[in-house]
Order: C-alpha cells, then sequence, then structure tokens
C-alpha cells in the first residue's frame, strides 16, 4: 500500500514537473538571454556576436546581452555554457576553434559534439593578410620571396593557439613553404593593437576586423583568402589572383546551447536564428564587416552538425601534423 501511494505521488511530481517544463518552454523567452562570446570584447567574435544578439532580439522580442568569459583558446567561456542550465537562456557563438580544440588540448572539460545542441550556422567571413604600414615588401610575391630568403625573421601574430588567425597563418607557412616567427595573442583586439603599433609585421584574421583599418591605411595588406573579392574591400585582390593556389581560407561561426535543450525552446531559437539571417539589416552590418550571414537553410541544427563534424575531421590531422598544442 505504502509503495502504491509511493509510487503514485512519484508519478504525480513527474507529470508536474514536464507540465512546468511545457508551460516554461512555451513562455520562452521570458528574461533575457546571455550570448556568449568566449574571446575579448572589440575582436572579430565580439562584433559578430553584437550584430547576432541584436537581430536574435528583435526575432525573439526579447533582450540578448552578449558577455565575453575569454581565455585559454575560448575554452572558458565554452566550458561555462556547457554547465549552463538547458533552458535556453544562456547560448553559445563559436567560431573554428570550436574544431580545433579537440586536437589541440590534451583534455577539454567538455565534449564539443556531445555537451552541446546545435542551433545554426551563422556565418562567413573571409581573411585577409595584413601587414604593418612599415613592412618592406611590396606584393604578396615579395613578401614570399622576402620569407624564403630569411627564415623566422618576420613575426607573424594571432589571436590564440587554435583561433582562425592561427590557423590561417599555419595555412599560409604550409602553402607557401615559408617560416615566421609566430606572437600568440589573448585575442584579435591586442594582436591588431601591436599590429598597428609596429610590434608585429603580420597578421592574418578576418576582414571584420582588417576591413577599417584597411581602409584607414592604418595597415596595408597583401590580399584577401576568399575565392572571390570582397565586396566592403574591391580593391584587394585575391591570393589566389597573385598565384598563390591551393589556399583558401574563411572564419565562420555558429550557435550552440548546453545539451538537453527542450524541443519547443530548441524549435524557436532555430527559428528565431532563420529570421536573423535573412533580416535586411542583419545583413547589411555584416557586410559593412566585410562578411556575410548563411543562408536560411544552413541556419539550423543538422546543418551545422554536419559541418561542424567536417571541420573537426578537416583540422585534427592538419594540427596533429604540426604538433601543435594549447596546453
Amino acid at each position: 500500500m505504502h509503495n502504491a501511494r509511493h509510487s503514485t505521488v512519484a508519478a504525480a511530481l513527474m507529470v508536474l514537473a514536464v507540465t512546468i517544463s511545457n508551460s516554461q518552454a512555451q513562455d520562452f523567452p521570458a528574461r533575457p538571454i546571455a550570448l556568449v562570446m568566449p574571446y575579448p570584447a572589440g575582436g572579430p567574435g565580439d562584433a559578430m556576436a553584437r550584430n547576432l544578439g541584436t537581430a536574435l532580439g528583435i526575432a525573439l522580442k526579447q533582450q540578448v546581452v552578449v558577455d565575453n568569459p575569454s581565455g585559454a583558446s575560448g575554452t572558458i567561456g565554452s566550458a561555462r555554457v556547457a554547465k549552463s542550465r538547458p533552458d535556453g537562456y544562456t547560448l553559445l557563438i563559436m567560431n573554428v576553434g570550436f574544431a580545433t580544440q579537440p586536437a589541440l588540448f590534451r583534455s577539454l572539460p567538455y565534449n564539443v559534439l556531445t555537451d552541446f545542441d546545435p542551433i545554426g550556422r551563422v556565418s562567413e567571413v573571409p581573411m585577409s593578410i595584413v601587414a604593418r604600414t612599415g613592412l618592406p615588401p611590396a606584393t604578396l610575391k615579395d613578401l614570399i620571396a622576402f620569407a624564403k630568403a630569411n627564415p623566422r625573421k618576420l613575426t607573424f601574430g594571432n589571436a590564440g593557439i587554435g583561433s582562425a588567425a592561427h590557423l590561417c597563418a599555419m595555412l599560409f607557412m604550409n602553402v607557401t613553404q615559408t617560416e615566421y616567427t609566430e606572437v600568440p595573442y589573448k585575442g584579435t583586439a591586442p594582436a591588431m593593437i601591436d599590429l598597428l603599433g609596429g610590434h608585429i609585421d603580420l597578421l592574418c584574421d578576418q576582414t571584420s576586423t582588417t576591413a577599417a583599418q584597411i581602409k584607414s591605411g592604418g595597415i596595408k595588406t597583401y590580399g584577401v583568402t576568399a575565392k572571390t573579392r570582397v565586396a566592403t574591400l574591391p580593391y584587394v585582390p585575391t591570393l589566389a589572383e597573385q598565384g598563390l593556389t591551393g589556399f583558401e581560407a574563411t572564419s565562420w561561426f555558429g550557435l550552440w546551447a548546453p545539451k538537453g535543450l527542450p524541443k519547443p525552446v530548441h524549435d524557436k531559437l532555430a527559428a528565431a536564428l532563420q529570421a536573423a539571417v535573412a533580416d535586411p539589416a542583419f545583413k547589411s552590418r555584416l557586410a559593412d564587416l566585410g562578411g556575410a550571414p548563411v543562408t536560411p537553410a544552413l541556419a539550423n541544427p543538422q546543418a551545422l552538425r554536419s559541418f561542424h563534424k567536417a571541420e573537426i575531421d578537416k583540422w585534427t590531422p592538419i594540427i596533429k601534423k604540426a604538433g601543435i598544442t594549447a596546453d
């Protein structure tokens, strides 16, 4: 009798919990959402996050607040999201670093594939190879020749081990068979400050970071890494145009939530992301930064899941072969 009553109470509590969960999902979002960007404020990821936050906020009719718990190649902020309650109020915007972390770190406080629920891809941004204004080589061909004649003499900054900037530099060295002295920073912003100050020679970073400085003449550029020229920098040639084949690099961003998101909440977030990437104002802001949102067809959970896995498979052997580790 006691066991039967206990079972009845337990069943009732379970039904109540499910009812409350469904009710909360229907009311979602009832309060501001935290969008975690695990790199410093002022960098390309931060600019992307703030623009996305605005667009998502409009679609969800709720405020989206960007948080920047940066450090350790994006793992500190990502770990915070992994450990957060899976209720849709904490989201992660992350770039190619989410595909390189498994190869770069001997151990991670989370599994990038199983501890997060993908919401969808957000954008793709071309990269550009830029330099301090006083660097002698005038053209890409001159730069490659100079680097071959002077191994490791030039310094190549990056936004941290495993960042898009680091991967771009690594690919550039590999394709051109040149060697540079790499200088890692805690994010793009400090690397750009040192480039502007002439403390490092080169940086390969997203056009969302470099376009304004290229236009103002604060830095010089040797080309963009996309297949075609960038609309905001039409006078800057691609690397391929200058004879460098086999090299193409873009940075991308995706949106994730902690694992275990209720389906109604997951569906609302995916729909909001698809509305955001189709929003003309969001497209315009990204164009000003030298990037573009993905199509709504790619801004969905399955597309991000497949793409993310493919990116891990692409970068892991390259990183392992280079013997690079972040810890």
